[in-house]
């Protein structure tokens, strides 16, 4: 749509802080009141709409957009989202490692024990590492753990690390920025390794490293997003 206000301002209220234009308060696409839980958020969404042009373009609003579904889809019900999030602790990529060549499974190993590392002494968990694709069972005391730690986010967090584990493949990894406060783009290049291996092998394909760029984009959007949801 074109854009249809001047001002935008930030408004402190008692349950969140808002975001007026032209002094009316913005709502969410199913018209609940847009309310960021820290300033920090409040400031980075007011910027998205500054910024726009004379037409309002949503790609352009990342953090608008998390906050919209964070509010519209996750605060009614969140530990029915919370469940879809805490399924990838069965399957989390940085328990699968190449079983050839020898090169990748080390370089594996240098990037993905060292957030295994954090979330055994975080959670008091344990994994199981296979080499391959073929599935393994994690010990239940394990995916019990992560699941209740994923239960306790808010809807903002929880918001922001749905997007981390469904780019990354890994609930440790998003855990590991949401609740860590590890650094996202270290965490999406720990990741990434497989990706970058087979880049290095045959060449990078100008479309798929399209795709992984808007990855890599939507997967830092997230990580800021998480870390101005703790500030």
């Amino acid at each position: 749509m074109k854009r249809f206000y001047t001002d935008v301002t930030v408004l402190p209220e008692a349950s969140g802080v808002g975001i007026a234009l032209d002094g009316r308060p913005v709502r969410t696409p199913a018209r609940a009141p847009l309310l960021l839980p820290t300033p920090a958020l409040a400031e980075a969404v007011a910027a998205e709409w500054r910024a726009q042009g004379d037409m309002i373009d949503p790609a352009a609003m990342p953090f608008t957009g998390l906050a919209n579904a964070a509010i519209d889809h996750v605060a009614p019900d969140p530990s029915a989202f919370a469940d879809g999030i805490a399924r990838y602790a069965q399957s989390d990529l940085l328990c699968y490692r190449a079983d050839a060549p020898e090169t990748l499974a080390l370089r594996q190993a240098a990037a993905w024990d060292p957030l295994l590392d954090w979330a055994r002494q975080r959670y008091d968990v344990t994994f199981t590492l296979t080499r391959g694709i073929i599935p393994v069972d994690q010990p239940a005391d394990s995916i019990a753990r992560l699941s209740a730690a994923v239960l306790a986010l808010d809807p903002f967090a929880l918001t922001g690390l749905s997007t981390l584990v469904t780019l990354s493949g890994s609930l440790v990894c998003g855990l590991a920025i949401v609740v860590g406060g590890q650094d996202a783009a270290a965490v999406w290049q720990a990741a990434d390794i497989d990706e970058a291996w087979q880049s290095e092998q045959w060449g990078e394909d100008a479309e798929a490293a399209a795709r992984n760029a808007l990855r890599r984009r939507e997967f830092s959007m997230a990580g800021a997003f998480c870390a101005m949801n703790r500030i």
